[in-house]
């Protein structure tokens, strides 16, 4: 049974009547038709709903497009895409754009929770880079516009730390017992245990993945905690030495703790594109698309980069920054890798992560 047809039968179950569901459909169908330039813009809405990661904008980025537009805006932040994704998926609404990284965007069209996008209202989309368009989590540019990129590496304290550090091995090393933490995330801690040994960030072989999570529950004997964004602050006042961190919030941290150095470890880690894409459920989808249209200023994407120390796919914006923020070089490429969706697997990959946090 098709999506429209199995929800015509749902609708019509829950006692909702053939025209109501024939307009919810037709509103449906008007959003996936291909966009051909030729529509005329509707109305801009007075009210937009951000859902990003924290941490992850310039200080007037916001304030600046709600003077320019009239539109009053309203920004909340998350610390990982499962915890956007779980929100999404129990019902919240009212969302207009959201921030998913690349492996998780299979998910949200799978899902139906985002919607395509209306090209003809984003002008400013000839200022991307072309390699961050046509990305493998659309190839067709239809459902997202990059936001920033970035790596997932770690940071350390160059003063506390003996020998500068090269290698996942560290998180096993008890002489800094209490000093380190990981991120709170799955995909990156046991992410991270695979290329420890070797093997791609996106397996779902069962004896690598057991390894894995033998490494990783190893090494939480040497954690603090599993910590994402907010350890910035532990490692400016030297609370904590070594953090398994993204390139831009230790970017973040080393503007007030000199201190502070990143590697991308031997074995290899993440490389990601965050994406902005429009929630199905959006009610206000021509200020989402003015949003998106707006980011994509070379001025305005430059602010946002200088202000988070990631990377911006766009080729306008990046001209821009001084300092800039380089591409990997070819050698750090190829120890670089994408997550990638884990279709089935992602339940296997969940009970791992529960099993190593209660561990």
């Amino acid at each position: 049974m098709s999506g429209r047809r199995k929800f015509l039968l749902q609708g019509l179950i829950a006692g909702m009547s053939l025209p109501v569901v024939g307009g919810i459909l037709e509103s449906c169908r008007r959003e996936d038709r291909p966009d051909n330039g030729t529509a005329e813009l509707p109305p801009l809405e007075k009210e937009l709903h951000i859902y990003n990661w924290s941490d992850y904008i310039a200080e007037d980025t916001v304030s600046n497009f709600e003077r320019e537009f009239g539109v009053r805006v309203s920004y909340d932040t998350y610390e990982s895409n499962e915890e956007m994704v779980a929100k999404l998926q129990a019902g919240a609404r009212g969302y207009d754009i959201i921030v998913p990284s690349g492996y998780i965007l299979p998910v949200l069209v799978a899902t139906n929770l985002i919607a395509p996008l209306r090209r003809s209202y984003l002008p400013n989309s000839k200022n991307l880079s072309p390699i961050f368009q046509n990305l493998p989590a659309d190839p067709e540019n239809r459902y997202t516009v990059p936001w920033q990129w970035g790596t997932s590496g770690i940071a350390y304290r160059t003063d506390k730390v003996r020998s500068p550090v090269q290698s996942w091995a560290i998180f096993q090393d008890p002489q800094y017992a209490g000093k380190m933490t990981m991120m709170d995330d799955a995909r990156e801690v046991i992410g991270s245990q695979l290329r420890y040994r070797g093997y791609s960030l996106n397996s779902t072989d069962p004896d690598e993945l057991a390894r894995a999570k033998a490494d990783a529950i190893s090494a939480k004997k040497q954690l603090r905690a599993y910590i994402s964004a907010p350890v910035k602050a532990q490692l400016i006042s030297g609370d904590i030495w070594i953090s398994q961190l993204w390139n831009g919030d230790t970017a973040q941290a080393r503007a007030e703790q000199p201190n502070l150095a990143y590697v991308i470890p031997r074995e290899g880690c993440t490389i990601w594109t965050d994406l902005m894409c429009i929630p199905r459920s959006s009610p206000n989808k021509r200020a989402a698309h003015e949003w998106m249209n707006y980011i994509l200023r070379p001025e305005v994407g430059s602010a946002i980069s200088r202000a988070t120390g990631y990377g911006t796919p766009n080729a306008a914006a990046a001209e821009m920054l001084v300092p800039p923020v380089p591409y990997p070089t070819e050698a750090e490429l190829k120890r670089l890798e994408y997550p990638t969706d884990l279709g089935k697997e992602t339940e296997t990959w969940d009970r791992i992560w529960t099993e190593i946090k209660s561990a």
